[in-house]
């Protein structure tokens, strides 16, 4: 017998006798599997919700204090979320294909649980307009009872859900008007292109819509249309491209402030429509944020010409709506195009630009407390109190 001939001998002796071995021994016990189900709180006051825009297939939560992620709500490209006034739901405005960019086209309010994310419901509609970065496409009823989708389909209209029983109501026209705001006991009233406030009082399937006099100039001076509500006092206040800034009490003929220039409140040469006119003006996606508490607007500003509203803020100017004035400017290190501030009695400032990084500062002090980063580029919402 050769040498490697008794080298495989052996080898496979040795095989034989070890599976002989395991072949005797008791086979190991297996544990089962067991899978658990995290849960989070709902929202809360110091939390801060982030659309991922086109990188990131949702919103993201965030807790301003720490810094960290708590959860994700799904909301897909173009959809639109509002939280429940009581806390309790997500409701994502949304519209989806049956073979992923075509097919059968389906468009729904989609219901999530706040504490475990799990999707609970969807409610059909007839449709909706498909653009992003907009807050004001898709409010909600300071009760919590209803929500209103605006819809481009044939004309400008506005799809009424019933959030308590969770059906479709109605799609009413409203004709040369959008964006939207809650306008409690009468129904929701919408910005109008020829500079006029729509009103729609909801009565069952219907709505009989009455309008203002004009008080901006579509045309010449738009209002940014990422404009803000305050549930506690019904009132809405508005900000347009040159800086003026206009508040509206909502009521079945809202009651609309004459307005006044930013920058005349900071102690600088009013914004004009003149082309090349360099000054200080609003800008941004989502250009200013409105704290409840204190009534005061943060505004991202830059300097540049009329009709460069599109231009992302260098500096935040802190105004103080009643009083009139500017009381702070923050300088930024780099230029933000979406601003939110937190609705607690130690306000947070939250921005985000092309980066996709969220910069979370304290109004106070101006520390900078976090910079989270991949937290997304799209527009930034917050809680407001229950």
């Amino acid at each position: 017998m050769s040498t490697r001939t008794m080298i495989v001998a052996a080898g496979l002796a040795a095989l034989m006798a070890g599976s002989a071995v395991m072949a005797q021994a008791a086979p190991a016990a297996l544990e089962p599997e067991e899978s658990n189900t995290l849960t989070i709180d709902p929202p809360k006051l110091g939390w801060v919700f982030v659309d991922g825009g086109w990188d990131t297939p949702g919103t993201s939560i965030f807790d301003s204090e720490t810094g960290k992620m708590k959860g994700m709500v799904e909301t897909r490209r173009l959809a639109d979320m509002a939280i429940d006034p009581a806390g309790r739901y997500y409701y994502v405005s949304e519209t989806i294909w049956s073979k992923a960019d075509r097919g059968t086209r389906q468009d729904m309010v989609s219901v999530y649980d706040s504490k475990t994310l799990n999707l609970l419901t969807e409610i059909p509609m007839p449709g909706r307009i498909l653009i992003g970065s907009r807050k004001n496409n898709f409010i909600i009823s300071d009760d919590g009872k209803t929500g209103y989708v605006y819809d481009f389909s044939p004309t400008s209209g506005v799809n009424i859900v019933d959030l308590a029983k969770r059906k479709f109501v109605a799609a009413i026209e409203l004709p040369g008007c959008a964006s939207l705001m809650p306008n409690p006991g009468v129904g929701f009233s919408a910005l109008c292109s020829d500079g006029s406030l729509a009103t729609v009082a909801i009565k069952g399937t219907k709505g009989d819509i009455t309008h203002s006099a004009p008080f901006f100039d579509a045309t010449n001076d738009p209002i940014f249309d990422n404009f803000a509500y305050d549930r506690k006092t019904k009132t809405t206040t508005f900000l347009t491209y040159t800086g003026q800034i206009y508040t509206a009490q909502m009521s079945a003929t809202p009651v609309i402030a004459a307005p006044f220039s930013i920058q005349a409140a900071a102690g600088i040469r009013v914004g004009e429509t003149k082309p090349l006119e360099l000054n200080w003006y609003p800008g941004g996606r989502q250009p200013m944020a409105l704290h409840r508490p204190t009534g005061h607007l943060f505004v991202l500003m830059h300097k540049g010409e009329y009709w460069s509203h599109k231009a992302p803020g260098d500096e935040v100017w802190q105004v103080d709506v009643a009083a009139k004035k500017v009381v702070k400017r923050f300088a930024l290190k780099e230029p933000m195009g979406n601003i939110e501030v937190s609705q607690t009695d130690k306000p947070l400032l939250y921005m985000n630009g092309e980066k996709g990084e969220v910069l979370v500062l304290d109004v106070a002090t101006g520390e900078e407390k976090h910079k989270i980063e991949k937290a997304g580029g799209g527009i930034i919402t917050v809680p407001e109190p229950y």
